[in-house]
């Protein structure tokens, strides 16, 4: 436990990503949910659902709509191999999964209890809160018992991945062969062949640009174009049509005072003997032989309990600071820890407690008293919870509706915004594969330019957009994809072609004088002034040109490479190579420890890859054939 306590750290930023990175774990709750449906693949008899794999979808693209801004492009996501990616994940995280359970990993409640309350997205002034804690997985979509049970899913697994991760290797003369690579310097001089220098000599063909037009015109292809108006229907929406009075918010208070206060904290010290779980009788009398003397001296000696724990506690995390465990409630230790130090007076010491982990010898050092807020402090945050909570039950309560009206009553979209208490929005311009950040999702505009919604001209279906938020649109103008005419673009073709040829007739030029240059002949190419560059020194250099440099055979020199450049042909000359690298011992762990992580990483790839092909695996429902 006390091994745990000290990894909970790492353990609470693994298990953050489950509420900001969205693509995380998502099968847990969604898989159960899956119903009758037809799935998408079996994992070893496990079903992959519908809902769970377009959660999946759904949490990647918003992802990347946040990191791409406006450059996210939701056409991405309709491609048949990203869909097979997202679905193959999930495959993989079912099996690790499965995995996990086998080799007999596991995680108690405690533990669970204890990654949460260090959760920072739960914390309020840096203590857990748990009003926090709830509002923040409602707006996800989230039940206490689903995030647990997440939260075991993720730990479990990131338990077992470690296990190949964290057991890579480095050989020693490896590391120094990477360093003396990596580090190694040549003396390069440059020469630019700047392909805008053989514009003149270009001549296009009286039809180039009209024969590029006609053999490139997807290039020029307007996208199909929608003007829609739309009704959005979210529990956000609702929260203005809705209110609490000030008995609902003391009857809520009265029923849930354990929310409006801290818990007991108590700070305690220990001196732990470790036993091993599969220690012999005879180890663990040796022990408790040991834990008892070591108690008798903290009897005769209460004061020096810092002093002896530091001298025989066999606890990594704590001996050294006397024992000192630091402030905790009732949750976070395991139970017969917990139960003794909850009975303990102040500066009182305990008998032997046995844990799983060996014998301890408990001092209580202070006892932070519970403390409830006063019903005038938390109103606000009540009413705001209650505003909430009526508001998503509303919201519940009119999607179906919603969907039906919009359906039923295709022709307009009032009556859905007479039910969702909002009014129509109007004048949106939406471009096919082209969605503009907010509501309009890759299935929101798939549905705005399906043929029911454009031939028949009815409403789209309602579209969930975002967790509790629906979206139904209906378009009001449409204009067609269209080829841009020649005479708007023939301008730009011109200039695209020159460009194009002065930079193969710069490629050319410069291949001519990079063969001379290797044969030895003397030729003026305007090099610039040496410099010094290592292999992460990319500053001024071409990075196809600094690969080329540091490939480059340097047994005779001068050596000359040349490569293709953004603005036309760039030519190195090597003059000199210092395999001078100093490798101490500080830089050689650094890097042991990056080809650690590498092989760890390769480990974990393979094993991953053999329990693919020793799984049962049959994936139905995507563009490619079935496998199985």
């Amino acid at each position: 436990m006390f091994d745990f306590v000290q990894e909970k750290k790492r353990l609470v930023q693994f298990v953050l990503a489950l509420i900001i990175l969205p693509f995380a774990f998502w099968g847990v709750d969604s898989y159960r949910k899956s119903g009758g449906a037809a799935p998408l693949a079996t994992v070893n008899g496990e079903k992959i659902g519908q809902q769970e794999f377009d959660n999946a979808l759904s949490q990647q693209e918003q992802r990347f709509r946040e990191m791409a801004g406006s450059n996210f492009d939701p056409a991405f996501f309709d491609k048949p191999e990203i869909k097979f990616s997202i679905l193959d994940g999930l495959i993989s995280q079912h099996l690790m999964s499965m995995e996990a359970s086998k080799a007999g990993l596991s995680l108690t409640n405690e533990q669970i209890g204890q990654i949460i309350v260090n959760i920072g997205a739960f914390q309020k002034d840096g203590k857990f809160d748990r009003q926090v804690y709830e509002t923040v997985l409602k707006e996800k979509g989230k039940t206490p018992a689903s995030f647990d049970a997440e939260i075991r899913q993720a730990v479990l697994v990131q338990q077992l991945s470690e296990a190949y991760t964290q057991n890579g290797y480095a050989a020693k003369a490896v590391a120094e062969n990477l360093i003396r690579l990596n580090e190694q310097k040549r003396v390069v001089a440059v020469a630019n062949l700047d392909a805008a220098t053989f514009i003149k000599q270009v001549k296009l063909a009286d039809n180039a640009v009209s024969d590029y037009y006609t053999k490139n015109a997807q290039e020029f292809q307007m996208p199909e174009r929608a003007k829609v108006e739309y009704v959005v229907l979210s529990a956000d929406s609702l929260l203005s049509h809705v209110s609490v009075n000030d008995d609902e918010i003391k009857q809520y208070y009265t029923e849930h005072q354990a929310e409006f206060g801290s818990q007991e904290q108590r700070q305690a010290a220990h001196i732990l003997i470790t036993v091993a779980k599969q220690a012999t009788d005879a180890e663990k009398q040796a022990a408790q032989a040991k834990a008892e003397k070591v108690l008798q001296q903290v009897k005769q000696s209460p004061s020096q309990f810092a002093s002896l724990a530091k001298q025989y506690s066999q606890d990594p995390g704590s001996a050294a600071n006397g024992g000192d465990l630091g402030t905790f409630g009732r949750g976070a230790m395991v139970k017969p820890f917990e139960d003794s130090v909850f009975s303990l007076k102040v500066g009182e010491v305990s008998g032997l407690v046995q844990t799983d982990f060996g014998y301890h010898i408990i001092k209580l050092l202070a006892i932070k008293p519970a403390k409830v807020q006063a019903l005038s402090e938390v109103k606000g945050m009540i009413a705001q919870r209650l505003e909430l909570q009526l508001a998503s039950d509303k919201f519940a309560e009119l999607a179906e509706k919603f969907n039906n009206t919009v359906y039923e009553q295709s022709d307009s979209l009032k009556p859905a915004a007479e039910l969702a208490k909002t009014s129509v929005q109007q004048g949106v311009w939406l471009s096919k594969g082209q969605a503009p950040a907010g509501l309009w999702t890759a299935k929101a505009l798939q549905a705005v330019f399906s043929d029911d919604t454009l031939k028949n001209k009815r409403n789209t279906a309602a579209v969930e957009v975002a967790p509790n938020t629906l979206l139904a649109a209906r378009v009001t103008e449409y204009k067609p994809a269209s080829e841009r005419p020649l005479a708007e673009v023939s301008a730009g073709i011109q200039q695209q072609l020159q460009r194009l040829q002065a930079s193969e007739l710069a490629t050319r030029q410069g291949q001519k004088l990079l063969e001379q240059l290797q044969h030895g002949e003397k030729v003026n190419v305007g090099w610039k002034a040496a410099e010094v560059t290592t292999r992460n020194q990319r500053a001024g250099f071409d990075p196809a040109l600094l690969q080329a440099v540091f490939r480059a055979d340097a047994s005779k020199l001068p050596a000359y490479v040349g490569v293709n450049s953004s603005s036309g042909y760039v030519l190195a000359r090597i003059d000199a190579v210092k395999d001078d690298a100093s490798i101490d011992e500080s830089k050689l762990a650094r890097y042991e420890q990056q080809i650690r992580q590498l092989t760890g990483d390769a480990l974990l790839m393979a094993y991953m890859s053999d329990i693919k092909k020793r799984a049962n695996i049959s994936i139905k429902g995507f563009a490619q054939e079935d496998k199985k």
